[in-house]
């Protein structure tokens, strides 16, 4: 079916960057309309017009709240696109929903290496992701079976004044979205439960679970290395989740090393293994089966009983599978701030939406929001990642879905402010 007529002026005005219009046009129609064939929406369309010929850079600006008035329709095509986008926001736009090339609209920004269109987007998925977080409802990001549900979720809610919004996808779609619908099947998240009840296939170059997803490779060893050397020195150690002990083993080579180092494990099968491991074996290693969410409370109850020194950890990592952002939050603002040193450090393996750009980027900066908001501050680390070199019979293969997809890993150096 063909969008209404008003739905595909609005369409029509987004890619024009026709701010006017697109003001008028708003009061009655939803912005989220979609394009029946590529299913791009006005966000969408107002970045993907450049895809044919790149913007010119702004001359000048004149942004909003300067007190200038300027005629909109001759502003430089880059900062009419800016507005576009930011008008679009201000009336309910989604801003992650997926057009026929798995595309957001902030993945054809960074595609086509418009910065500014970009970061408005970013900062866009950080304000709805910090909304949903206040209501204890973060979004996963990521994942695009998770993306589809969300924006199916957030249409509902939009009230459009006037015309109802029309159904804009064709019949042509139909198996399309069969299609989809298998690959979301295909998707479902691991949760923490099944995960924990899975028989695991543990090799020396990958950890997987009974559907092959990946819990834990080799590639990630560089990374671990280059966290150990941010956060060490250290004489008390303490790591949530062992799997293939890269980072434990990392910690150990340091000199000196460690006087105390706690692991927090609890799949059963990695636990056999770390029993019989050299790691069990050195002095100082403590090793706690469970869950950390049943084993640090107990940690801290018996630190407040001690009669002597506290146990505080100089050095504190977090690496877990099968849990979502809300737990890894949950352990920096409860546990960290309570098990850390004055002087000590934090880190996790930063993974979050790493299978797409945009969601990486937004959770970046959501995280480091948070982490502040828990009052300490963190120094994020650039680290290259070849992740071409891995596709094909590299890293991946066997693996049923990539967690990782990107050029760049950010690293979080973390400490108490001041």
């Amino acid at each position: 079916m063909e969008p209404s007529p008003t739905a595909h002026s609005l369409l029509l005005a987004a890619t024009d960057h026709n701010l006017p219009a697109l003001r008028s046009l708003l009061k009655s129609q939803t912005p989220n309309v979609q394009d029946p064939t590529t299913l791009r929406t006005p966000l969408h369309l107002a970045i993907a017009a450049f895809e044919s010929s790149p913007p010119p850079p702004n001359n000048t600006t004149n942004g909003n709240g300067d007190g200038i008035k300027v005629d909109e329709l001759s502003l430089p095509p880059l900062e009419k696109a800016e507005r576009t986008l930011q008008l679009l926001l201000q009336n309910g736009a989604i801003w992650n929903s997926l057009d026929t090339n798995n595309e957001t609209p902030g993945c054809i920004a960074h595609r086509l290496g418009l910065n500014s269109l970009y970061e408005i987007m970013v900062d866009a998925g950080v304000r709805a992701e910090l909304l949903f977080g206040r209501l204890d409802g973060y979004m996963a990001l990521g994942d695009d079976d998770d993306d589809e549900e969300e924006e199916e979720e957030e249409e509902e809610d939009v009230e459009v004044e006037g015309e109802e919004a029309p159904e804009l996808v064709s019949e042509d779609k139909k198996e399309e979205e069969t299609a989809l619908d298998k690959a979301a099947e295909e998707a479902i998240p691991v949760t923490s439960d099944a995960y924990l009840s899975s028989k695991l296939e543990i090799d020396d170059d990958k950890i997987l679970d009974e559907d092959k997803n990946g819990v834990m490779m080799s590639w990630e060893s560089h990374i671990m290395s280059l966290t150990v050397q941010h956060l060490t020195p250290a004489k008390r150690i303490l790591n949530i989740g062992y799997g293939m002990g890269i980072i434990d083993n990392h910690f150990q080579s340091t000199t000196p090393a460690p006087t105390s180092h706690h692991i927090i494990e609890a799949h059963p099968q990695i636990l056999e293994k770390l029993s019989t491991s050299e790691i069990s074996k050195r002095p100082g290693v403590v090793i706690h089966s469970g869950r950390w969410q049943e084993v640090l409370p107990k940690l801290i109850n018996s630190n407040s009983e001690a009669d002597g020194e506290e146990l505080l950890f100089d050095a504190i990592y977090f690496d877990t599978f099968a849990e979502d952002y809300s737990q890894l939050k949950l352990f920096f603002t409860e546990y960290v701030i309570a098990l850390l040193s004055p002087e000590g450090k934090f880190s996790f393996f930063n993974g979050l939406g790493a299978d797409r750009q945009i969601s990486y980027d937004v959770y970046k900066k959501v995280v480091d929001i948070d982490l502040l908001e828990a009052g300490l501050e963190t120094e994020w680390v650039e680290v290259p990642v070849d992740s071409k070199k891995m596709e094909g019979d590299g890293e991946w293969k066997g693996v049923r879905r990539k967690y990782w997809d990107l050029e760049k890993y950010w690293l979080p150096v973390t400490k108490f402010i001041g």
